[in-house]
């Protein structure tokens, strides 16, 4: 057997300090410096969580907007999950969201395989579950 993990998982966006500002705010995510490639006036952040989890979050013109809708399922990447410490923090977290006018569209629940979630959009419309064992 090989020994694997996901490193990261990355995200197109046109708000780059936006979005790296949001999850360090709200998930006490940490980012390294902007990295530039101004030939292809690429730029981006990595986001580190802790445990080590990464999102590398990335601007680039020119790349076309999802033209997925967030509250529908589609097939692909669909949602992350940030895993917290406990039940009272899924829902502390998700009362903090929504009085910070996030769009909350599943609210704090057991889910049928005993995981304790909500789920929300974040800046640019993607789908992140908070969750808790």
């Amino acid at each position: 057997r090989i020994n694997m993990k996901i490193d990261h998982i990355a995200i197109w966006t046109y708000n780059l300090e936006g979005l790296k500002n949001f999850y360090m705010q709200y998930f006490d995510a940490s980012s390294n410096e902007i990295y530039h490639n101004h030939s292809k006036e690429f730029s981006s952040h990595f986001l580190t969580f802790e445990g080590g989890c990464r999102i590398e979050i990335m601007e680039m013109p020119k790349i076309p907007k999802s033209k997925n809708d967030p509250l529908k399922q589609f097939t692909g990447l669909i949602h992350f999950a940030i895993k917290v410490d406990s039940k009272s923090k899924v829902n502390q977290l998700t009362e903090r969201l929504k009085s910070d006018g996030f769009k909350i569209i599943g609210e704090p629940r057991t889910t049928g395989d005993g995981c304790y979630e909500s789920v929300f959009l974040d800046p640019d419309g993607n789908r992140v579950e908070i969750m808790a064992d």
